[in-house]
């Protein structure tokens, strides 16, 4: 379900589920975490396979969290791989070639750098059937899109392109390659890549914000249970 490739001074870690669009399992989100936090390389480029970055966390899986009563740690296990990006000591870049949805934002939203191609979408789908992405994408998107942009993208639950992806911000570049570019990070000092991420992105702690989010979804959770548990048959 992951694959890693250590490419120079870059490792390679693609989600390896194209049939599924790269959902997310709990299994898969424990690969993914110690991929990136074992990295060696300075940068870390993730990427997916086929047509799709990631469509988010797999339905099925919500479904049988739902039924079990263990929604707290589903959503606290994903909280801990977003944030285990994000304080990684490597780079880690995120290349968006294809569907972004749900938790795959939210993956996109934990990397320091978010790149995408032309075929690259964006959508936070849950709220068109009541959830939302609760691996602290409502804490992340507003401080990267603003307040506004994150609260029409959220609620709309709208298809957003490439391009109005890089006007608001939640991109901040448009290329051919994403590859290439984080290759070319390799070119800096690393020393001063990790010491200027450590510094950008001290924002203090979250885990109030963390917590709210993580009770809000039980809640939602509890709400749909019979058309989650449609998801599981």
């Amino acid at each position: 379900m992951i694959h890693v490739e250590d490419d120079g001074e870059v490792r390679v870690v693609t989600l390896d589920r194209p049939k599924r669009r790269n959902a997310l399992t709990p299994e898969l989100l424990d690969a993914l975490e110690t991929a990136v936090v074992d990295a060696p390389t300075p940068v870390v480029y993730l990427r997916g396979e086929g047509e799709a970055f990631c469509a988010g966390a797999d339905l099925s899986v919500v479904a049988k969290v739902a039924e079990s009563g263990d929604v707290k740690r589903f959503v606290r296990r994903g909280q801990r791989v977003a944030d285990s990006i994000e304080t990684t000591d490597s780079v880690v870049v995120a290349g968006i070639d294809g569907a972004a949805r749900g938790g795959g934002v939210e993956l996109a939203l934990a990397c320091d750098i978010r790149l995408a191609t032309e075929a690259a979408t964006f959508g936070e789908p849950g709220v068109t059937f009541g959830l939302f992405g609760a691996w602290g994408g409502t804490v992340r998107l507003p401080e990267i899109v603003g307040l506004g942009n994150a609260l029409d993208f959220s609620l709309s639950g709208r298809v957003i392109d490439a391009d109005e992806a890089r006007r608001i911000g939640l991109v901040s570049r448009v290329v051919d390659d994403p590859h290439d570019v984080a290759k070319g990070l390799t070119k800096n000092d690393k020393q001063a890549l990790g010491v200027l991420k450590e510094r950008v992105r001290d924002r203090g702690a979250k885990a109030d914000q963390e917590d709210a989010e993580v009770a809000a979804f039980e809640r939602l959770v509890a709400a749909h249970a019979e058309e989650l548990a449609t998801y599981g048959e």
